[in-house]
């Protein structure tokens, strides 16, 4: 087990049986030192494996429950510490004081947090409070207790439901764009649609991240994420994807009931990649791009616009090259950093050639979708003018070639659309593609 650079000697460990002479710093477990709740870290340390356990064991309750938690194998490496809490116990070790933690339940792994700070030991609080058989004079001691406030902010919980994310939402937009149907009532029903996908998509979010806890807190980036690193506890999050599901499920029915289905289709499929699908080569990448293509198809099912194939097909090229743009980006920051290949991916950074291959010849599919649908007869009723369409060419090959440039690069932020958004070009390209739609209505 890896030691701390300020621990002296691990043979202090252990308590003492008599009462130990000067200054000794006692520090609440949950509430002071650890970010987050121990239950919640032990039932979601491996929640599959937990929940096999569970049902394997034959035994029904809280009780059954807890004891199996107790034996839950969890990370003290990586489990979110308070920063201040910590500075506090290392000037104690400096001035030769002990320090004990306080933990009531869970005391297994109390003690291996314990022993892996290397602290001398742990203590109950109602040891602490009886004063009886306690390793240290209680004169002496200096209590950290709870620090944390009661709740998350509201930047926090911006942070765990991923608002960014909502620009991807957007695409429920463009049916109607596209068909030249923006109406006030198809745009008031699709926004109502968007809503519902927001929602949706931000429980999933806050699901995805209790299932990968553990492999954010490893990761250069993830690990600032508001669950991964303390900021929101686990328990809050637990009662908002409800809530936000809830939410979700009564806008879709104001939508309308094929809309609902469209929506659970989109959570179904997006369970099934953060349990399974995630972990399987190129399935990810081929799940991603058909979850972008849904929210294509959910805006033409709340606007009750006929979807184009053109359309579809397109726009799956298009989210295919994306989604082996974020695979790649990933796995050269991995590269970069001197990581090993992802143990929560079914990729090797040795695959980096071909994953980029793969994404300019997505890009490159979607191009030449777009040049057959512009030299087909689909265009002749929506343009007047559809020969400008053929401005867009250049432009869609700059923005695709100048992602994978940025990607190879390693200037690439884990998601190409989010980049979208944020990157100046992109935005100059993309506003000069719409004036040329416009133009060529």
């Amino acid at each position: 087990m890896e030691q701390p650079a300020w621990q002296h000697d691990r043979s202090e460990a252990a308590p003492e049986s008599v009462p130990v002479p000067g200054r000794t710093l006692v520090i609440d477990l949950e509430g002071a030192l650890l970010r987050s709740e121990l239950l919640m870290e032990a039932l979601f340390s491996s929640p599959a494996r937990m929940l096999a356990r569970f049902g394997a064991g034959g035994r029904a309750g809280m009780a059954a429950l807890t004891d199996i938690l107790a034996r839950a194998e969890l990370d003290y490496a990586h489990l979110p510490y308070d920063a201040d809490v910590l500075n506090r116990a290392l000037a104690a070790r400096a001035r030769d004081a002990k320090i004990f933690l306080v933990a009531g339940r869970f005391a297994g792994h109390a003690a291996g947090i314990a022993a892996h700070l290397g602290f001398d030991g742990v203590v109950t609080p109602a040891a602490l409070a009886d004063g009886v058989n306690l390793p240290f004079d209680r004169v002496s001691i200096e209590r950290i207790e709870s620090l944390r406030e009661s709740g998350a902010g509201l930047k926090t919980w911006a942070k765990a439901l991923r608002l960014y994310q909502y620009a991807k939402n957007t695409l429920l937009f463009v049916p109607a764009i596209t068909a030249h149907q923006m109406t006030l009532a198809t745009l008031g029903i699709t926004l109502l649609a968007f809503l519902a996908f927001s929602a949706c998509a931000s429980g999933a979010y806050l699901m995805n991240d209790l299932l990968d806890l553990a492999a954010d807190r490893q990761h250069p980036t993830k690990r600032h994420r508001a669950l991964a690193s303390g900021d929101l506890r686990i328990s809050s999050a637990l009662l908002a994807i409800p809530a936000l599901w809830g939410f979700a499920l009564a806008a879709s029915l104001c939508v309308s009931p094929l809309f609902l289905g469209v929506l659970a289709a989109y959570l179904a499929t997006t369970i099934a990649y953060s349990l399974v699908l995630k972990r399987k080569m190129l399935v990810d990448v081929v799940t991603l791009a058909g979850l972008y293509s849904l929210r294509i198809v959910a805006g033409g099912v709340a606007a009750g616009v006929m979807l184009s194939e053109w359309l579809m097909v397109f726009s799956l090229f298009v989210f295919t090259s994306l989604a082996l743009i974020k695979r790649f980006s990933e796995l050269s920051m991995r590269q970069g950093e001197g990581l090993s290949d992802p143990s929560n991916r079914d990729y090797r950074i040795s695959d980096l050639h071909i994953i980029a291959a793969m994404a300019a010849a997505s890009a490159m599919n979607a191009v030449t979708v777009f040049t057959l649908y512009v030299s087909s007869s689909a265009v002749t009723p929506l343009y007047s003018r559809p020969w400008m369409l053929w401005l867009l060419a250049p432009l869609l090959l700059y923005w695709f070639g100048r992602a994978l440039m940025i990607a190879h690069r390693r200037e690439m932020p884990d998601d190409p659309i989010i980049y979208a958004f944020r990157d100046s070009a992109s935005r100059t390209t993309v506003a000069a593609m719409v004036c040329i739609m416009l133009a060529a209505i």
